[in-house]
């Protein structure tokens, strides 16, 4: 059932207590300061256009991280399409010499395998709910969560060897 009117507290409160997990989310899909600001600005008028009643505050939360990767995911459907330049800052904001290589393989990675990445290592989901989230099954998570692993670990050493 939709909540037609969220009153501006709740999106205060909202826009308070998730921006920084909902940007990290963002950045780490679509490696772009500037999309990820975006992205998380739609998923906010997503939340008070069409937010359903929540059950509890963790129903809120898996229900803004589903809409944020939905986003991101119809950005880089669109960038696909629509070539451009990118450019890259996140690198470029690593505090030290070797997150900067880290970076670089984790945003070489597609964004269905830095999501999982991201969900399990950053914001703590076990797989479970991690697919309740990503509307997948739980071996489908765990085996994307393996390629990811997998496939970070090879571009991180294919980076280190060009070194």
């Amino acid at each position: 059932m939709q909540n037609s009117a969220v009153t501006a507290a709740e999106t205060e409160y909202v826009a308070e207590k998730y921006f920084d997990m909902l940007f990290r989310l963002c950045l780490g899909i679509l490696a772009s300061t500037a999309d990820a600001e975006d992205a998380v600005s739609e998923t906010y008028v997503r939340y008070i256009t069409r937010a359903p009643s929540f059950e509890s505050e963790e129903h809120r939360r898996a229900w803004l991280i589903r809409v944020a990767v939905n986003v991101c995911k119809n950005m880089t459907r669109f960038r696909a399409r629509h070539r451009h330049a990118e450019i890259d800052e996140a690198a470029g904001q690593a505090a030290e010499e070797r997150d900067t290589g880290i970076l670089e393989s984790l945003f070489a990675l597609p964004p269905k395998y830095r999501t999982v990445l991201y969900l399990h290592y950053i914001e703590g989901y076990k797989t479970d709910e991690m697919a309740d989230i990503l509307n997948a099954s739980v071996s489908a998570v765990k085996k994307r969560l393996q390629y990811a692993r997998e496939r970070l670990k090879k571009e991180y050493m294919k980076g280190e060897k060009m070194l």
